[in-house]
């Protein structure tokens, strides 16, 4: 049985391990604890404990129990009042850090009651937040401050670093060492992606192991991270960040299914834009390109996971 790592946040690597759960592999996800944005970090603010948001997608992508528990966990309450925003599953696992005595213990206890596929690991138990650099020199101090951009947005990003060390959560560290492969991504890449790998032990993990590195390129630029990355923008900031070269890299190739003009409209209202390749770059040199259809829905551009799963279990 292939031992799959999976390193990302939880809405990138969502698809992801929903695909790879239907397979005989064992499966484990490692998870950024950087967020810092809506129910997740009002819960974090307020009750001390790890943002909870992304382990909830994790386990919800993983969980082969009812379509009405999955549901539930991913219940978010509307209207202005104290629960308004928040999420049934982010509520539950704070509930359950208080019941079980930690962060780690909830979500051990959660992946019981889910019955997931695989493990769902943090990828430290230490509280920090995610910082960046800008071009100018500015300096942006918390995810969602990145993420959702007050600052000038075409400011490319010059360095990600984290507000206190953290140190690497050691079932990480051994999921990637025993690994057959490890994928990284899909996900906004400095918000998602690059927080796991700026985790002391993570790179040194990663540079290491004799699984195959497999990096999933995302399908679309995201405005303040990413504006006009082509393909090989990502594999450069991966690699600089995880120390170690990529074996595989999956890219979306766009040639290969037309994306209606409507969606393309809807992302530049947001400014965002198709992740392209050139494929006589020099990184395709000691990296190898794996281009296909990868998209899942035109509407909403996302990955399949099945056909994400299966090229990834070839490799």
């Amino acid at each position: 049985m292939k031992k799959i790592v999976v390193i990302g946040g939880g809405s990138g690597i969502f698809n992801l391990l929903r695909g790879l759960k239907k397979y005989d592999c064992d499966i484990t996800a490692i998870v950024s604890m950087m967020d810092s944005g809506g129910s997740t970090g009002v819960l974090r603010n307020e009750y001390g404990i790890l943002p909870p948001g992304d382990i909830r997608k994790c386990l919800v992508a993983l969980s082969e129990s009812t379509d009405l528990m999955k549901d539930l966990f991913e219940h978010r309450f509307e209207g202005n009042g104290s629960l308004g925003g928040h999420s049934f599953g982010n509520l539950f696992l704070t509930a359950l850090n208080y019941v079980t005595g930690s962060d780690e213990n909830a979500i051990l206890e959660a992946s019981k009651i889910l019955n997931i596929r695989g493990k769902v690991v943090p990828v430290t138990l230490d509280d920090s937040h995610l910082c960046v650099e800008l071009e100018d020199g500015q300096k942006i101090i918390g995810e969602t401050n990145i993420d959702i951009p007050k600052h000038n947005p075409e400011l490319r990003i010059k360095k990600a670093f984290l507000s206190n060390p953290a140190k690497a959560h050691y079932g990480a560290i051994k999921a990637i060492e025993y690994a057959d492969i490890v994928v990284i991504g899909p996900g906004d890449l400095f918000t998602s992606v690059v927080p796991n790998l700026l985790v002391e032990g993570i790179s040194d993990a990663l540079k290491k192991t004799n699984a195959k590195k497999v990096y999933v390129c995302n399908l679309m630029t995201k405005n303040g991270e990413t504006n006009f990355f082509n393909a090989e923008d990502f594999v450069d900031v991966i690699e600089q960040y995880s120390k170690t070269k990529m074996d595989y890299v999956l890219v979306h190739d766009h040639s290969l299914y037309k994306v209606p003009k409507e969606t393309l409209d809807r992302y530049r209202q947001e400014t965002a834009h198709i992740v392209r390749f050139n494929e006589s770059s020099k990184v395709w040199d000691y990296s190898k390109l794996i281009v296909d259809d990868y998209i899942s829905h035109p509407s909403i551009l996302r990955h399949d996971p099945e056909k994400l799963s299966k090229k990834i279990l070839k490799l």
